[in-house]
């Protein structure tokens, strides 16, 4: 089931078997804050036991969200498909993009 984040709740996570979330870093490397973190602060106890695929694209810093954001899913119960979530550097490339796709498909 594909949802933008602004049509997604608690319940659709705690009725999937894996979730997939995606998300750019914003400003100083934080999710975006007017619809993804609220999303992602609501999901805390719905993640719970659940596989989860985490990926975005930054321009600056090291991926530092990411890190922040896979430490959130892991604290809150979740198991992170790949340990760590996916990023891309800018846009995604056709590699960026197939290893996303890989990734989605092993969970």
């Amino acid at each position: 089931k594909l949802l933008a984040v602004g049509d997604a709740s608690a319940a659709d996570v705690e009725a999937a078997e894996a979730v997939a979330l995606g998300c750019p870093a914003m400003g100083d490397e934080i999710l975006e804050e007017d619809e993804m973190e609220p999303f992602v602060e609501s999901i805390a106890d719905a993640v719970k036991g659940k596989k989860v695929v985490l990926f975005g694209s930054y321009d600056w810093g090291d991926g530092q969200w990411m890190r922040d954001w896979a430490a959130r899913v892991k604290s809150a119960g979740g198991t992170m498909v790949n340990g760590e979530g996916l990023i891309a550097h800018l846009e995604p490339d056709a590699d960026a993009i197939k290893a996303c796709e890989d990734l989605g498909a092993s969970a």
